[in-house]
């Protein structure tokens, strides 16, 4: 039996079509630091670091607390949100895409705060090991049994 997605899940699943179709590497559910797990986190091809939380309704978004915790380890954060989503909600600063489960667009560029390169190379490095086990996972379920 397949697993059901949720609805931020469909809209995850779309911005990561929409940024890998612009030539960025993505991770859903990524853990950039203890305590926190990004939506999605995309590696662009200079080296950008972006940061995509997805929210499938109104609730969803106001029970986000942590939101701006994440702001710390990316160049550019957005929200993504559905056609019917409130976005006047959403906080100012922030970008904002429009997806569903299939694709998605960039309504609102977010605006730039570079990382540290400190900062940088530590979330290269987290995104590498995440995605390699992550692809690992797949390859031999098993193998990595509660390491993931």
């Amino acid at each position: 039996m397949k697993d059901v997605l949720q609805p931020g899940q469909l809209l995850a699943r779309g911005v990561c079509r929409h940024l890998a179709s612009h030539g960025f590497a993505v991770v859903e559910e990524m853990v950039p630091d203890r305590g926190k797990r990004v939506d999605v986190m995309a590696l662009g091809p200079k080296g950008e670091i972006w940061v995509v939380e997805c929210k499938s309704s109104r609730a969803d978004f106001l029970s986000d607390g942590k939101w701006q915790g994440y702001l710390d380890w990316c160049d550019r954060f957005f929200w993504a949100v559905d056609q019917e989503f409130p976005t006047d909600l959403l906080p100012e600063g922030t970008g904002l895409i429009i997806a569903d489960a299939y694709d998605a667009e960039i309504l609102r560029m977010a605006p730039e705060d570079k990382l540290a390169p400190a900062r940088r190379t530590a979330m290269l490095r987290r995104f590498a090991f995440h995605a390699a086990r992550r692809l690992q996972g797949l390859r031999d379920p098993e193998g990595l049994i509660g390491l993931i």
